[in-house]
């Protein structure tokens, strides 16, 4: 199959010079090149506005010299290689050129067909490797840039759920010991519910980070959408017109369709903002197989068979150094108090932890489009269910014995304060230290270990590992205020392991108490006791 010819602008003003230089560039090699042949600088930054491989330069050009033609395609924007010709003994020019941005240059008296044919395509596959690195680079640095916001935000969410523990559960503990009447509930109820708002922004902060605790089905996407679409169409409003195209036939995902329905509904509505005179929004789906070639030159992307969710509108779209910044957390264009900058975070954090990537195409005055990537599902081929809920209220109290382990004293005294208030027998430590040694002086039985996962010097699935060699009866819950990759990393994220996130609040942690206790103990060949799924941080 013969290779494209080479587009080659010539800038000179010498038809001699022309001629001969088109002779040159004949067939070469295999190679073909199509000369395009102007007079003067400002023709030349006219053409190079359009598609040009390589641009030769001669450095003469009445007025003008060739290092403005050089410089003026620089700034520009021209990113092919630009190649000065120059007399002999022009040393210093082809220097000047080189400094200003030469990709080459190549003395008139000297040149062959073989030498000018090989410069250009030399210099052409150089510019190609330079753009691939900076490509590259600037992906690197993306990524890093990212990773580190996520970090932050993971240090931020742990101490922030630990104080959120305190103030939710105290503010109920209180609201429950006054009498319907009492005017101070209503006042709880207000820390309550601010507690609640900030325990919902400290789960996007998570999801940036792409550290959430999901839990994963085999989902058709186009069922998502289909259930999430009368409401979606009640979101937008009357004066943006709703337009969706489903593929047929989907294939698979694997993905938290509580977190997916998110994706969906945070796209739809930044479409929606994006057009405050109404418009157009488009959610489309389709199969897409990404190659390996996209998958390089897209960070955080992997070749194979995926989903493809994109959502469209034609609103105000956005410049470049918008684009740069658009999944930063707390970064928005919307008027304050109008949004709080974490819905596009939250959807490239959820996408990002789904095995997925996301990337935007915008222009301004235009609109944008969100493209979403779904990896296929391996071997999936049926729709998981929902496992029906036993809806009939056990009783949450108790009388067992418990080991609190929490490093944290203001969550370690609410904790024991809930569960004192239902009847637990509570031994408290706050390390795992100290735990090894009250559970050494403890002659009777211990029934749970409710300990903290990250903890200094022993963590949380280490002190579990050692203290089950004394004690194999003893279950074990986990509790974390920490991100989903702290959790990986001590050892505790297990479809088969007990586990709740913090921010704690009384109910749901005496269900969970409760709940595990409650389990039928039963070691098997891996003499690993079978305890109950992690929670969601979804509830």
């Amino acid at each position: 199959m013969p290779m494209p010819a080479i587009r080659v602008l010539l800038v000179e003003d010498d038809e001699e010079d022309f001629l001969l230089t088109r002779k040159l560039l004949g067939p070469n090699e295999g190679t073909t090149f199509e000369v395009k042949w102007v007079t003067n600088c400002d023709a030349a930054l006219r053409e190079l506005a359009t598609a040009y491989d390589a641009c030769l330069v001669d450095y003469r050009l009445g007025a003008d010299t060739g290092l403005t033609v050089i410089e003026g395609a620089i700034a520009l924007g021209f990113r092919g290689p630009l190649i000065l010709l120059t007399g002999r003994g022009d040393h210093d020019v082809d220097v000047r050129a080189m400094k200003a941005g030469a990709a080459d240059y190549l003395v008139k008296d000297e040149i062959t067909a073989q030498l000018m044919a090989r410069v250009i395509r030399h210099s052409i596959e150089r510019k190609e490797a330079e753009a691939a690195l900076r490509r590259s680079e600037e992906q690197l640095r993306q990524a890093q840039k990212m990773e580190a916001i996520g970090s932050l935000a993971g240090g931020v969410a742990h101490d922030f759920n630990n104080l959120l523990s305190i103030i939710l559960s105290y503010s109920e503990l209180c609201a429950e010991s006054l009498d319907a009447e009492d005017p101070m509930r209503a006042d709880l109820a207000q820390i309550s519910e601010a507690g609640m708002r900030a325990a919902g922004l400290t789960r996007q902060l998570l999801a940036f980070g792409h550290q959430q605790v999901l839990q994963t089905k085999i989902l058709d996407l186009n069922e998502v959408f289909g259930k999430m679409a009368q409401m979606l169409r009640r979101l937008i409003g009357e004066d943006v017109e709703l337009v969706v195209g489903e593929g047929a036939a989907l294939r698979r995902i694997k993905a938290d369709p509580g977190q997916v329905e998110q994706v969906i509904m945070n796209l739809v509505v930044n479409a929606r903002d994006a057009m405050p005179r109404g418009g157009k929004l488009t959610v489309a789906t389709t199969d897409v197989m990404l190659d390996e070639a996209y998958a390089a030159q897209h960070v955080g992307v992997t070749a194979g068979a995926h989903v493809l969710l994109a959502v469209s509108d034609t609103g105000t779209g956005m410049d470049r150094a918008t684009l740069a910044r658009i999944f930063e957390p707390y970064f928005t264009t919307k008027e304050i108090g109008k949004g709080t900058g974490l819905g596009l975070a939250t959807v490239f954090g959820i996408v990002r932890q789904s095995g997925g990537s996301i990337g935007v195409d915008s222009k301004v005055g235009v609109g944008s489009t969100f493209n979403v990537y779904f990896p296929m599902a391996e071997g999936a081929v049926t729709i998981l269910t929902e496992e029906p809920v036993n809806s009939e209220r056990r009783s949450l109290f108790g009388s067992e014995t418990i080991l609190l382990v929490e490093d944290d004293p203001g969550v370690r005294a609410v904790v024991r304060t809930v569960l004192v208030k239902f009847g637990y027998i509570v031994l408290d430590a706050q390390s795992g230290g100290d735990a090894l040694l009250l559970c050494e002086q403890h002659s009777g039985v211990i029934d749970l270990l409710l300990t903290d996962v990250v903890m200094p010097r022993l963590s949380g699935r280490q002190l579990a590992e050692r203290l089950r060699l004394v004690r194999p009866e003893m279950k074990v819950l986990y509790m974390s205020g920490y991100t989903n990759d702290a959790v990986v990393r001590h050892g505790v994220l297990d479809s088969a392991i007990a586990f709740i996130q913090k921010p704690i609040t009384p109910e749901p942690l005496i269900r969970k108490v409760r709940e595990v206790l409650d389990l039928e103990l039963s070691l098997g060949d891996s003499g690993v006791m079978p305890v109950a799924p992690p929670l969601s941080v979804r509830s």
